[in-house]
């Protein structure tokens, strides 16, 4: 029982703190992704019913802009992980629909064996199951069109974002792979 208790004082040392520009880099590159994602749909999406930003996008965002050299935030990770959670977490509610709890732990738990077994693990796509999952009507009248818009679309406007801003400067490179 004390091994078990002691694992829980760490011990590894904190990470290091990072530079002044790396904070306004990541600062000015997530504004842009957020900003595309959150102009257009309220632009474009919304007056159609649709939305193109969902809260997991903000966690995505400290990935793929704060995180860069992170294995979660590459890609692969980022639109697979997306991907393969929307799709879990649409059919989670249509085979489940009626008892939200169930719905959530199965589509939530389901996403990340799925995103483990693809090797895409994304830990906002945890969200995007659930965030399908809890969304109400208007989440739920998209059915599987959530997995293209707004979870495809909006992933795809980060990684293009991503790629463009990140590799402005000379000290940041994104992606460190794709596959």
């Amino acid at each position: 029982m004390k091994e078990y208790f002691s694992k829980m004082r760490g011990g590894a040392k904190s990470p290091p703190g990072v530079g002044l520009a790396e904070v306004l880099w990541s600062w000015f590159s997530s504004m842009i992704g957020i900003g595309i994602i959150g102009y257009l749909s309220s632009a474009y999406f919304e007056p159609r019913d649709l939305t193109l930003i969902i809260g997991s996008f903000g966690a995505s965002a400290v990935l793929v802009f704060a995180a860069i050299k992170s294995p979660l935030a590459q890609p692969r990770n980022l639109i697979g992980g997306h991907i393969i959670s929307a799709l879990i977490g649409v059919t989670a509610y249509r085979l489940f629909g009626d008892i939200i709890w169930v719905d959530a732990a199965i589509g939530v738990s389901l996403a990340i064996a799925a995103m483990l077994i693809t090797k895409t693990v994304h830990p906002p796509a945890g969200a995007t199951a659930l965030i399908f999952i809890i969304g109400g009507d208007k989440m739920h009248n998209l059915g599987y069109l959530y997995v293209l818009i707004p979870v495809g679309a909006g992933a795809f406007i980060l990684l293009i974002v991503a790629l463009l801003v990140n590799n402005l400067s000379k000290n940041r490179k994104y992606p460190e792979y794709w596959l």
